[in-house]
């Protein structure tokens, strides 16, 4: 088992950043790809940035390129995503999920384990 507790919404004006944790006990976290995606009211849950194990590898939404950066840290046991010139649009609730391997997840049903999200609001 892998526990996933993530930290760090709030509500920001348009163009303001947040920086999101999601701290994993449980398994050796380095075994796992790690990934966010998020849920707006009323619509799906949907992916937004994915890393390999090693973090040698990033993988975006098209929606978040450029604007949002995923790393991790395996030392602490810690997947964080950076974002910068946020907009209405990603007012959402943010889940960190882990896939066991080295592929990346990109649906949500690639996943293994699941947080239970942090809500990020942002004012136009």
């Amino acid at each position: 088992q892998v526990q996933l507790v993530e930290s760090g919404g709030g509500l920001v004006q348009a163009g303001g950043s947040l920086r999101l944790s999601c701290l994993a006990s449980g398994r050796t976290f380095s075994g796992y790809s790690m990934a966010w995606f998020r849920q707006a009211p009323g619509k799906g849950r949907e992916f937004v940035a994915a890393i390999t194990w090693s973090g040698g590898r990033t993988y975006y939404a098209d929606s978040v390129k450029g604007r949002f950066t995923i790393s991790r840290d395996n030392a602490k046991n810690t997947v964080l995503l950076q974002m910068n010139s946020l907009e209405p649009e990603d007012t959402a609730v943010y889940y960190c999920a882990a896939r066991l391997g080295t592929a990346f997840q990109t649906r949500v049903n690639e996943n293994d384990y699941w947080g239970q999200g942090t809500q990020v609001t942002v004012s136009s």
